[in-house]
């Protein structure tokens, strides 16, 4: 009983933290709110999780355990590389908009704490690109399309749909529109960001 209970307190502080995250990121982000939104004191939060670092790590390794194996489905399904491309970024960014926390948690902690971008890369669903290679290189040799390194082009995928993300405020600004205008361009970039690759490397 005593494992049950502990296991739902456990669950209800990580829903309670995303959603304070999900609104005020890390930094913003104050223990006492996550404890008031999950309906404990702190000393209890601080029982489970003694820092507001490794809370959020937890929740970070909660979604990403969600978005990974998607992914990693998407890049080894038996599709054909266009239609990788379009689910890839159609995942992603729907991913993302229902958490915005992790692009910018990602580029934290590779500079803060590299050992755990490592211990990511070694879950058991982390995408896995080599199919994804041998078809980029496969309709390379056979012409189908421009010649690209695999690597590049999954580099090119990733930034397209990462850095929108990331460099929100900023792009924001230049483009001078506001939250739910930008919300919209997000929305549309799931099929967007497939199209501009698609229609780059196609001969």
């Amino acid at each position: 009983m005593n494992k049950i209970k502990d296991t739902t307190t456990e669950t209800d502080i990580l829903n309670a933290a995303k959603r304070i995250f999900q609104h005020k990121g890390m930094v913003g982000a104050r223990m006492q709110e996550i404890a008031d939104e999950a309906g404990i004191n702190k000393a209890l939060l601080h029982y489970y999780f003694r820092s507001k670092q490794l809370l959020f790590e937890a929740v970070f390794k909660m979604a990403f355990s969600m978005l990974a194996p998607q992914l990693n489905e998407v890049m080894n399904a038996d599709t054909s590389l266009f239609e990788k491309i379009r689910s890839f970024s159609n995942n992603y960014i729907s991913f993302v908009i229902k958490h915005p926390y992790l692009p910018n948690f990602v580029i934290q902690e590779l500079n803060r704490n590299p050992e755990f971008v490592q211990n990511l890369i070694a879950e058991k669903n982390f995408p896995n690109i080599v199919k994804f290679k041998k078809q980029v290189n496969d309709k390379v040799a056979e012409g189908n399309i421009r010649h690209i390194k695999a690597e590049q082009l999954f580099i090119n995928i990733m930034a397209l749909n990462i850095f929108p993300f990331i460099g929100a405020p900023l792009l924001k600004g230049f483009t001078n529109v506001n939250d739910i205008t930008y919300q919209q361009l997000m929305e549309d970039r799931k099929t967007e960001v497939a199209d501009f690759i698609i229609n780059a490397i196609k001969i």
